[in-house]
């Protein structure tokens, strides 16, 4: 049996049917396997995951992330879970992609829920939360890579001591509560509102993650980044403030291209993770170099 097939036995089974059902594969997870299904006159999201230890992924946080986001009013509702399955309302509507972020009416309207994000969702997370600091993440992804034996293990040296100095400029950090994990597909609109989906990574962070993740995921333009920074703090923000973003960024994209290292050896889901490692470094080259000139123009 393959993963889907297991995944697939694991929905249909569910003790929350009322009848008979058939599982639709929704397709976009590239670190669970996910169905749409029909029952009692409804439609729902059924996402089957296990933990993933190598990248953090606890599945008791997921679900308490996804049922705070809820009550905060910024995602689906949980209407069923048990250890390696949750079920969720069906939210019809778009999946968004970079390009429709990437539009300035759209970006009007993902920075207040990003803020909500932020400060909401705390009054509701209930139990034992993750902390999500991305340059441990880095760190610990190092040594998987390493004793993994990954084709990009002469590369490792170099990559650490980038992060290590991005660090140092982040520097101090407010802690807000992050979804980490600004992809544009993890946004939902129903042609009223807003939905943030996928609570894999969360937990509390700096809101320079998020912020630095949705611009590099997205490729948003420097005014763009610039407007968001003004939008979201609500004034403009310093020179040493905007390098300490440049530098959260620049991890963010670090951080996505060295997850799909770790899933080209471990992830059994049929995804090019090669090309998308690729693709992730080089976008991270770019900011890297970017920030750097940055910085020799500031002085």
């Amino acid at each position: 049996m393959t993963v889907s097939d297991h995944a697939l036995e694991k929905a249909e089974k569910l003790p929350f049917w009322k009848g008979s059902v058939k599982p639709e594969p929704l397709s976009g997870g590239i670190t669970n396997t996910n169905f749409v299904v029909s029952d009692r006159g409804e439609r729902f999201v059924v996402r089957i995951g296990e933990d993933i230890p190598v990248h953090g992924v606890m599945r008791f946080n997921e679900q308490a992330a996804s049922q705070a986001a809820f009550k905060a009013g910024v995602s689906p509702e949980v209407v069923y879970a048990e250890p390696g399955a949750m079920v969720l309302r069906f939210i019809e509507g778009q999946t968004l992609t970079p390009e429709n972020v990437r539009q300035d009416d759209m970006l009007e309207r993902i920075i207040p829920l990003l803020t909500k994000v932020h400060k909401t969702i705390p009054r509701y997370f209930k139990g034992p939360s993750l902390v999500f600091w991305v340059f441990h993440v880095l760190r610990d992804y190092a040594q998987t890579l390493g004793q993994d034996e990954s084709r990009m293990s002469g590369e490792l040296d170099t990559l650490m001591k980038t992060a290590d100095n991005l660090e140092k400029e982040v520097g101090a950090i407010n802690l807000v509560y992050g979804h980490n994990d600004l992809l544009a597909a993890n946004f939902i609109d129903d042609g009223d509102r807003l939905w943030l989906v996928d609570w894999d990574y969360a937990g509390y962070n700096s809101p320079l993650f998020d912020l630095g993740g949705l611009a590099s995921n997205n490729e948003l333009s420097p005014e763009q980044e610039q407007w968001m920074l003004k939008t979201y703090y609500g004034t403009e923000i310093g020179r040493i403030d905007f390098r300490r973003y440049e530098a959260m960024k620049c991890a963010s994209l670090l951080r996505e291209a060295m997850w799909s290292m770790v899933q080209e050896i471990h992830s059994a889901l049929n995804f090019d993770f090669v090309d998308y490692t690729e693709k992730n470094l080089t976008l991270f080259q770019n900011a890297l170099e970017q920030f750097k000139q940055n910085s020799e123009n500031y002085g």
